[in-house]
């Protein structure tokens, strides 16, 4: 499998060379999870992998609760189905809670804070209630919980989420609230040990292979010990080969479809590159054309052409027109420009709204 190939089947196993999934949460079920810290562009990096998704569909699934978002796996936000919630917090949280006890020391959180917390916060939201962040820092402060400071209420709000207490609810205009995990995921699936751990391994590969263990552990935030027992257990549903001295796991090869250039208006942090620890397969022409190591002063949105990376691009709201502004970092033909306008013509159609292309 020579070296280029490995983004071409990233590409067809994320669902970014050929959509063939209707809903998003499909999408999301598949990836096991999405980043999203980044909440309007890891809507968008959803809908490039599902068919015809506009804005309003994801949204409409983060509302109904279908889609959670919350942190799970690295601290940090996921989209995450609400099926799978509870078994991917079972495994990944207590990793996360050990990264976390240095800096809830310095905040002065302890067992004692976060017991209160649970307390008031249940008392807050139970019976369907929906509170946004700054009623939680209101109704704590109320219980004599200490909030000042953005990462003090951060931290426990994360703790909240973490301990499978509450998690994402309705959109209220732009804000973001929360509510009870046990009334928006009653019915959520229970896996334990290495069933989960297997699970976790086989909807990675399945959808970032081919790649490594280290980027399986760097992805789901586990040890290298328990990324290998992931592996191993899912290893006899997957492919295996040894490329360039690298062990890369992967799906059965999909056959490329691919006859002119693709390409992708990614999004910061999406899933094609912050999934993967090593991603070095996707500069290989930024090698060739001598900008090596450029990729890191793009500082927001990455263009691929083909599964290549290329350049950077932002957007800009102007009046009521998104403006795509890019960055190249290397020189494109006519083929790859008209693939760039057809892809600025798919954000339109998620936006609902006029984008242009400067």
């Amino acid at each position: 499998m020579p070296r280029l190939d490995i983004c071409g089947q990233r590409l067809a196993n994320q669902h970014l060379s050929r959509q063939t999934v209707d809903k998003p949460s499909e999408i999301v079920r598949l990836f096991g999870a999405v980043q999203a810290q980044d909440y309007s562009t890891a809507k968008w990096g959803v809908a490039q992998r599902t068919r015809n998704a506009a804005d309003a569909m994801v949204e409409k699934e983060l509302d109904e609760g279908v889609i959670l978002r919350t942190h799970v796996l690295r601290p940090t936000w996921h989209f995450v189905v609400a099926a799978d919630i509870r078994w991917m917090l079972a495994l990944t949280a207590p990793r996360v809670n050990a990264v976390l006890a240095s800096y809830d020391r310095t905040l002065e959180i302890d067992a004692a804070v976060l017991r209160r917390s649970r307390t008031v916060l249940t008392k807050a939201l139970q019976g369907g209630k929906h509170l946004t962040r700054a009623e939680l820092s209101q109704v704590m402060q109320s219980a004599g919980i200490r909030t000042e400071g953005t990462q003090r209420l951060a931290r426990i709000v994360m703790h909240a989420e973490l301990d499978g207490l509450i998690c994402s609810g309705p959109r209220r205009g732009k804000q973001s609230t929360y509510g009870l995990l046990e009334e928006r995921a009653p019915r959520a699936n229970v896996l334990k040990g290495d069933a989960a751990l297997c699970e976790l391994a086989k909807r990675y590969f399945n959808t970032r292979g081919p790649a490594t263990v280290h980027d399986f552990a760097w992805w789901s935030g586990l040890t290298k010990s328990d990324a290998k027992r992931g592996v191993q257990a899912a290893g006899s549903e997957l492919e295996h080969e040894v490329i360039e001295g690298r062990g890369y796991w992967f799906p059965k090869p999909a056959r490329s479809q691919r006859k002119s250039p693709v390409a992708h208006l990614l999004p910061n942090y999406d899933e094609y590159f912050i999934g993967l620890k090593d991603r070095s397969a996707m500069q290989s022409v930024l090698r060739t054309s001598g900008r090596d190591g450029s990729v890191s002063f793009l500082g927001g949105h990455i263009l691929t052409i083909n599964g290549q990376i290329v350049g950077g691009w932002t957007r800009v709201l102007k009046g009521e027109t998104t403006i795509v502004d890019l960055r190249l970092l290397t020189t494109l033909g006519d083929d790859e420009r008209r693939a760039i306008a057809e892809e600025v013509r798919r954000l339109r159609a998620f936006l609902g709204m006029p984008v242009e292309l400067a």
